[in-house]
């Protein structure tokens, strides 16, 4: 199954990394990963069966308690390489990042840079595991609480931004001291897991610590989730499948990491700066073809400024170029593939039947979607209620503020949003009142920094990551007392 691709860049692995080495799958089944753009092959994988998932498993553990053992500078210095690493393959990485999953240049380098911003969050982490002494009534009681790491930590991650999201996990659970096994989307198993094996084999990560295996759910079926070994499972992806996981999790006492759908809503005031506001709401909706968790499928604008804002929506969203993503003047590259296409073309269809009206119809050309604005939706309509996992969107008028908030917080999902308004106090406020985990003032719904509390309400996840965040999902909490007078008991 050796493929062209593989001796131009030398991450691109298509086999199994277990133990620290470099194995073919021990199942029949083959995989095959696609261009979602013009089809051709990226690579074929010999899919991992369910005694790969568990040597996988087996020597995470096993090495985890070597890691122990390791200076906190001598794993800083780790990331540290790893850092090193994506920065000098940076093009070659671009380019697998538009082969593989569609990205244009534009996102594949906004991509590498949270990769980078990730990987040296998590290199302070080591540092960090510090045990803190509280205050006992007791004079002679000593109260020791130690950070500990959960052991070893599964990890899924997704299509859309497959590298980053699975480097969020993966860098901040070794760094806190977990051996990991992380099972990518089988549309991307190159960006979102042998290319991580890669970089870290190549930062000199204990061979073992982390260990990446291909596969599909027909083949393995929940192995993953329930195998004994991990104590934590961090999985990014569709609230459907998570809630199914964190289910699987839970009977067994793992600790669930979700980070789920969005259907975020995008507020523009009266007052706010159009331009500003118009920019913000078209890179919130189009931004790899809408393919974002923190997408604004809603954008909710006050009456007053209605018509001229969806003007110029409208016009911005019809200028943007779609097509190849490697030509570097694409903003609009393909779904991931011809299913997510043609299920996204049924929402708009099944929206326009519940009375809907369009403000620009885009085509459909196999995966390539051109961008499409729907208005006249009510809140129980389809398309308000389910998250558009493409370039669709829904502008709605509103009249108050007490209007806005309640629509915007009328649906199941509460991951991010964004409020537009020239009075910044104001915005805040009405960000206060809206039941999701992120809100943006002036700004964009879609955004990710590597030390602040990422993550949703409601069905769009479980937990917070970054950060502080990251190193509590990823260690537990551990009281020692320690009694330095003579203990008395009543009996």
């Amino acid at each position: 199954m050796e493929n062209t691709r593989d001796r131009k860049w030398n991450f691109r692995r298509h086999k199994q990394f277990i133990g620290g080495e470099w194995l073919t799958g021990s199942t029949d089944k083959v995989l095959v990963d696609r261009n979602p753009f013009d089809g051709s092959i990226v690579a074929e994988f010999t899919c991992a069966s369910v005694a790969d998932v568990d040597k996988a498993y087996r020597a995470a553990q096993r090495v985890r308690s070597d890691w122990d053992g390791v200076s906190p500078d001598d794993k800083r210095a780790v990331f540290e390489r790893a850092v090193s690493y994506v920065e000098e393959h940076t093009p070659e990485i671009v380019d697998l990042i538009i082969d593989e999953l569609g990205g244009t240049r534009l996102k594949a380098h906004f991509e590498i840079g949270l990769v980078l911003g990730m990987l040296e969050e998590a290199g302070t982490f080591p540092a960090r595991m510090d045990v803190q002494n509280l205050r006992s009534p007791d004079p002679d009681r000593e109260n020791r609480v130690y950070r500990e790491p959960v052991g070893v930590v599964g990890v899924i991650s997704p299509f859309n931004f497959p590298f980053f999201l699975g480097m969020k996990s993966v860098a901040p659970a070794l760094a806190a001291g977990n051996g990991v096994v992380l099972k990518p989307h089988e549309d991307t198993p190159i960006a979102g897991g042998t290319l991580i094996a890669e970089v870290f084999e190549a930062a000199g990560l204990p061979a073992g610590l982390l260990n990446v295996v291909i596969t599909e759910i027909p083949v393995i079926g929940d192995a993953f989730v329930e195998h004994p070994v991990p104590r934590a499972i961090s999985f990014t992806g569709s609230t459907e499948v998570g809630r199914h996981v964190a289910e699987v999790a839970v009977r067994d006492f793992k600790k669930p990491i979700l980070e789920l759908g969005g259907n975020s809503a995008l507020i523009v005031l009266a007052d706010a700066d159009l331009d500003v506001a118009v920019n913000a709401a078209v890179f919130s909706r189009f931004t790899h073809q809408g393919q974002v968790c923190m997408s604004a499928n809603r954008v909710l604008v006050h009456r007053d400024v209605f018509d001229e804002f969806a003007s110029r929506y409208v016009a911005k969203a019809a200028s943007l170029p779609v097509g190849d993503p490697r030509d570097p003047d694409t903003v609009l590259g393909p779904l991931i593939n011809r299913r997510q296409a043609d299920r996204l073309a049924e929402q708009v269809e099944q929206g326009i039947a519940e009375g809907a009206r369009v403000l620009l119809r885009g085509e459909v050309d196999g995966t390539l979607f051109h961008p499409t604005v729907l208005t006249g939706v009510t809140p129980e309509m389809s398309v308000m209620r389910e998250e558009l996992f493409g370039p669709v969107a829904c502008l709605v008028p509103f009249d108050t503020e007490d209007e806005a908030v309640a629509i915007a917080n009328d649906t199941p999902f509460g991951l991010s949003g964004a409020v537009h308004t020239s009075d910044l106090d104001k915005g805040v406020e009405l960000a206060k009142r809206l039941h999701t985990g992120m809100v943006h003032i002036n700004d964009s719904t879609i955004a990710d920094e590597p030390n602040v509390p990422f993550g949703g309400e409601k069905q769009s996840g479980f937990g917070r990551m970054n950060g502080d965040s990251s190193l509590d999902a990823f260690t537990t909490l551990k009281w020692i007392s320690v009694n330095r007078g003579r203990a008395r008991f009543p009996y």
